[in-house]
């Protein structure tokens, strides 16, 4: 292979590198480049060879023509500069934020003869460094409590609730539509409570039979039923010491709820096909969405094992009751979700906020955060706009969650049913779909079928 051939196949290769290369003369003067440089700073070949390195304008230049015999760059000095963040000048004035190696050239006699710098592009990088930092002061923000936004006084005062009831090892049930963020209380009750270097275990009362729950609860001894191959503790055994979260407590059937309420009050748990007791150091945390003084008079719930839990009761006020809040969620799940996409998009227009605002969110949060989730896909770009929010917020009249629900001419209840028929039309009787279009747990929307006979 000739010189000539050599040189060829040489540029071939430093024009596949992905990072940008240039190389220098001892007096600055650029003598050759690479196409990912010519990407990275707009300045063609033919434009920027033969021109001071210094029309780049790079912050890490480091000038020292004062120093008599010295090279006019400190990196020649140093002979080398090794993963320094710099911006430098685009042809077109932008900035950019690059990391930068570079090493002077030596003939064979030992004479610096220039030197090679290699520039990465971290524009990308750097943007979401400054998101995430933006997001941890937002995190640390004053109308934050365990990770819960509001400052709005029903909020206010379930974080005193939450507050209280976490100094106590009294049972505790929170109240709340679905969507409003039950567990997240549940979960700070914990966090702020002595119990909180102990375990934390949540369990979902409605996603499982009676055997399978009492079994998941209590545990179960080898033989106890079919496909008992060993034994198992269950989860009380496991929060020994610790807290434990019953989710959907109304969902509990009546022969469950006696065997909790003698674990409430005798402090020991029985495993499935075992007679022997076990001793638990457990705080009760418990919650629904129903009306259980209303599942009492129809025989569905115990009026004792109700005033066990009912110690300490939390309410959480749906998203129509706390509409100063609204705008903090929405910034912070337009936040959250900006840290986790690849879109660029700026903000939230007003014209989309004033529709967020007049939505009455029977959802609540979850349907905020699902509406986000839509706008984020439908955007393209720029700022998120009434059209790129889901139909059911767009479509149809809203409902101004800031007058009282009487002015509408509607009950609360007609207002969701009328909700959820709209939302199985449009998915095709699809409940899954329903639930995505609602913000909803599939289960939440099974269980509203069910309320309203549809």
């Amino acid at each position: 292979m000739n010189d000539l051939d050599l040189n060829a196949y040489w540029k071939s290769i430093v024009d596949t590198i992905q990072d940008g290369v240039m190389v220098v003369s001892p007096q600055g003067i650029i003598i050759s480049v690479n196409r990912a440089f010519e990407e990275i700073t707009g300045y063609p070949h033919g434009e920027i060879v033969g021109r001071a390195c210094t029309t780049l304008n790079c912050t890490s230049c480091e000038i020292a023509r004062e120093k008599p015999g010295c090279h006019w760059c400190v990196m020649f000095e140093k002979g080398q500069l090794k993963k320094q963040r710099c911006t430098i000048a685009r042809k077109d004035g932008r900035s950019v934020q690059i990391l930068k190696n570079a090493s002077v050239l030596k003939d064979p006699g030992g004479t610096v003869c220039g030197a090679v710098e290699t520039i990465t592009d971290i524009t990308d990088l750097v943007e979401k460094e400054t998101q995430i930092a933006s997001f941890r002061r937002e995190l640390a923000a004053e109308d934050r409590f365990h990770g819960m936004i509001g400052v709005s006084q029903p909020m206010q005062r379930v974080f005193e609730l939450i507050g209280n009831a976490a100094v106590s090892d009294a049972p505790v049930i929170i109240y709340g539509e679905s969507g409003s963020g039950k567990e997240m209380v549940a979960q700070a009750i914990h966090e702020a409570g002595s119990r909180r270097k102990g375990p934390y275990v949540k369990v979902n009362c409605a996603a499982l039979n009676e055997s399978l729950l009492e079994s998941e609860l209590f545990g179960h001894v080898k033989g106890a039923y079919t496909g008992a191959h060993k034994s198992r503790e269950g989860r009380f055994e496991a929060a020994d010491r610790g807290d434990i979260f019953l989710d959907e407590i109304g969902d509990l059937p009546l022969s469950t709820q006696v065997k909790l309420l003698r674990v409430l009050e005798e402090k020991v748990i029985e495993r499935v096909g075992d007679h022997q007791p076990i001793s638990v150091d457990v705080r009760f945390i418990s919650a629904t969405n129903r009306d259980l003084p209303a599942l009492i008079a129809a025989g569905a719930f115990r009026d004792d094992f109700y005033y066990r839990i009912n110690v300490i009761p939390i309410r959480i006020p749906p998203l129509r009751e706390r509409a100063e809040d609204i705008p903090l969620l929405a910034r912070s799940f337009f936040n959250r979700i900006l840290l986790k996409s690849e879109k660029k998009l700026d903000g939230i227009s007003k014209a989309a906020m004033d529709r967020i605002m007049a939505y009455p969110w029977p959802g609540n949060a979850r349907e905020l955060k699902s509406a986000f989730e839509f706008a984020f896909v439908s955007c393209p770009g720029g700022m998120i706009g009434p059209e790129h929010l889901p139909p059911q917020i767009t479509a149809q009249p809203s409902v101004c969650i800031e007058s009282p629900p009487g002015n509408t001419g509607q009950s609360l209840d007609e207002i969701k049913r009328q909700r959820l028929v709209d939302a199985l039309a449009r998915a095709g009787g699809n409940r899954t779909e329903a639930a995505r279009l609602l913000g909803l747990s599939r289960t939440s929307v099974w269980k509203q079928i069910k309320r309203y006979n549809l």
